[in-house]
Formats: structure tokens, C-alpha cells, sequence
């Protein structure tokens, strides 16, 4: 059964580690030292759900009833856009931005709550989470719980190591340039999440 955990391991890590909108936000604060711990529990404990619903029968579901993505689909995209109006906004500030040790930090709810809603709100997660790992599971009809196991492991170490890695980056964000640059590109990650959404067809 070891060679099905690591079929859900490498299928699993293959897809959480393409840079998303729920990466680069773990990315930015885990640079930043802020509610790292939290918020990569959410992310990891986010990704075990959708697995382990994509795996016992919810991906058939959102084969058969595609218009339940709708919502998310335009609220997603809507979301996304929001939040990289933010970072650009951020990027084209130009009051100096100060050290890491003096950034001011914001309520854990509130990067709790942005969290849920890029991980959420975007269906992709649903399309690659439930629907692609719940489909390749089915090859493994007595070995179920295995494959979702070596899934579930691979996502608590991925967003795990990304958030607590990311902190050895910090000694090259203490210029201003460098936090511009990441907002900027954090920017278009966004946008081009938000438009590759729009883009679906359910």
C-alpha cells in the first residue's frame, strides 16, 4: 500500500506546487513572520477537506452539478481583482517602507479570513483538489484511504515548508524595491487567476 501513498504524495504535491493566489499569500507572510503558523494550518487543513471530499464522492457531485462553481467562479474572480488592486496599490505607494521588525501586523482574523477566501473562493481548487484527485483515486478502489493520506501529507508539508522557508528571504525584502517588486508580481498573479477564471466554461 506504501506505492499508493506516494502516488497521492507526488499527485498532490504536483498540483499545490504551482504558484496560486493561496501560495503567494502564505509566501508574502511568511516572509513577513506573521501568523505563519495559523495560517498554513488553515491552508493544510483546507486542502485535506476538499481531498478527502474529492476522494469520497463529492467530485462526482460537482461533475453532475457544474452550476454550483458559478458562484464561486465570479465572487472568486471578483475577490482576486480586489486583492490585487491592494498589492498595486501597496507596489505604487511611496512613503518608505519601513523594516520588517516595525511593519504593523494585522488582526489574525482578518488574514485568517483572506485566506479562506483564496482558497474558498477559487475553483480551481475544486477542479484540481476534488475533481482531478478524486478522479485518479478511483483507480485505487481497496486502497482509498492511502492515497489520501500520501495527498494530505504532501499538502501539511508543502504549505508548512513554504510559510516557515519563506522567512530566510527576509533579509532581501528590508528595501523598498523589494517589497514593490513581490507586490507587483503578486498583483498579476492575481489578476491572471481572476481572468483564467472568467475563462471556464462549466
Amino acid at each position: 500500500m506504501f506505492w499508493i501513498f506516494l502516488k497521492g504524495f507526488s499527485v498532490s504535491l504536483g498540483l499545490i506546487v504551482a504558484i496560486g493566489a493561496q501560495n503567494a499569500f502564505v509566501l508574502k507572510q511568511g516572509v513577513k513572520r506573521q501568523h505563519v503558523f495559523w495560517l498554513c494550518l488553515v491552508c493544510a487543513l483546507s486542502d485535506s477537506i476538499l481531498i478527502a471530499l474529492g476522494i469520497y464522492g463529492f467530485a462526482t457531485i460537482i461533475t453532475l452539478y457544474p452550476q454550483a462553481l458559478r458562484f464561486a467562479q465570479y465572487f472568486g474572480a471578483a475577490f482576486l481583482l480586489w486583492y490585487a488592486f491592494i498589492h498595486l496599490r501597496q507596489a505604487l505607494q511611496t512613503q518608505k517602507i519601513q523594516p520588517l521588525e516595525l511593519q504593523s501586523t494585522p488582526a489574525l482574523t482578518q488574514s485568517i479570513l483572506i485566506c479562506l477566501g483564496l482558497t474558498w473562493l477559487n475553483p480551481h481548487v475544486y477542479l484540481d483538489t476534488v475533481v482531478l484527485i478524486g478522479s485518479i483515486s478511483a483507480q485505487f478502489s481497496q486502497g482509498k484511504l492511502y492515497f489520501a493520506l500520501g495527498a494530505m501529507t504532501a499538502s501539511w508539508l508543502f504549505f508548512f515548508s513554504l510559510g516557515y522557508a519563506a522567512r530566510l528571504m527576509a533579509p532581501w525584502f528590508q528595501s523598498a524595491k523589494a517589497w514593490r517588486i513581490l507586490d507587483v508580481l503578486i498583483a498579476i498573479i492575481m489578476t491572471l487567476i481572476a481572468i483564467s477564471l472568467l475563462r471556464i466554461q462549466f
